[in-house]
């Protein structure tokens, strides 16, 4: 079946994925109707009102619906309208005018051309994006859409490893249904927790860090070296892993510490800001190797980061960045 189209169209707001996607969703189904030869795009310089009126205007010996597809209205000035408005009250049977405004803040379509629009007969679609503070009950809401239940604490997992762009959002729940979906086979599928969202979302690097700072600290020094050295083949460098390895052997110091001064599992538990079985993995770890050792191995992390900068590891010199840290992951699984 044809599709229909519409005089006109404006696609307007501040969801900058979503209107590229009705962009090119638009502009292929025009190329797929009319061909190439008919779809006239206008973007940049050449995306000016007196521009478009031009085109809309001119005679064209082209066969079937001509497709004019304008980027960039949000510049448009109230002031510089005048010819265009003229053009789409004219607009010929045989041809459509897409507009896309690309909104942020106080840049905004005039409400001319939103007028011109609908007296036009056309179509005007707002997409707007959800506010941040409201996108964990939107990734919650698209989840269950996808047949899958994020509680609060994964949909705010998702959003702090993929970022704010609903549409990276809606890809990532997508993967994780289907990883779900796959695993499980139940109807409905359980719950998926913040720490399969950071298994399946947080960025390689980030994971493959903690995968290290974790190994440390359950003293398994042949996969410490093995993560250690994929990192650093992988372009990380040394100071940001250093990071990540102090700040995981300094919150396991604090649980230690809090468990040598009374507080029960479930107390500490509470107090950390973490998937549930990371927080367990975290106390048992602390538990075993005590506050004392972890005060040294914090010690070697800090001798570690002054190698890095230049300085020794145990008074001696290393040319290689990757000899100081390998003779740091030896210290610090044999503590």
């Amino acid at each position: 079946m044809t599709p229909s189209f519409k005089p006109a169209y404006l696609i307007h707001g501040d969801d900058h994925g979503r209107i590229a996607e009705r962009r090119a969703r638009l502009r292929l189904l025009a190329e797929q109707q009319s061909g190439a030869q008919g779809v006239e795009l206008l973007e940049g310089e050449k995306a000016s009102p007196d521009a478009v009126a031009a085109a809309v205007n001119a005679m064209t010996f082209a066969i079937g619906r001509r497709f004019i597809v304008v980027d960039g209205v949000e510049r448009w000035k109230d002031t510089e309208l005048d010819g265009l408005l003229a053009a789409i009250a004219q607009i010929p049977a045989d041809t459509t005018v897409a507009f896309f405004a690309r909104e942020d803040g106080r840049v905004r379509v005039p409400q001319r051309l939103h007028d011109a629009v609908r007296r036009a007969g056309g179509q005007i679609d707002p997409t707007d994006g959800v506010k941040p503070w409201e996108l964990p009950k939107w990734v919650i809401a698209s989840g269950r859409e996808l047949g899958i239940e994020l509680g609060p604490d994964a949909a705010r997992a998702l959003v702090r490893n993929v970022g704010e762009r609903q549409q990276r959002l809606l890809r990532e729940l997508e993967k994780l249904a289907l990883d779900v979906g796959a695993a499980a086979g139940e109807e409905p599928p359980r719950t998926i927790d913040a720490e399969l969202v950071d298994e399946v979302t947080a960025p390689s690097a980030e994971r493959r860090a903690w995968a290290l700072a974790d190994a440390l600290l359950a003293g398994e020094p042949e996969p410490a070296t093995r993560t250690l050295l994929a990192l650093r083949a992988q372009g990380e460098r040394l100071p940001g892993l250093v990071y990540s390895i102090s700040r995981r052997l300094r919150d396991a110091h604090r649980v230690a510490q809090a468990l040598d001064r009374g507080e029960s599992a479930a107390q500490v538990k509470r107090s950390l800001r973490m998937p549930s079985r990371a927080a367990d993995r975290l106390i048992a770890d602390a538990r075993r190797i005590g506050a004392d050792r972890l005060r040294d191995a914090i010690c070697v992390v800090a001798d570690l980061e002054a190698a890095s900068r230049g300085g020794g590891v145990g008074g001696t010199r290393f040319a290689s960045e990757d000899a100081r840290a390998q003779l740091a992951v030896r210290k610090l699984t044999s503590l």
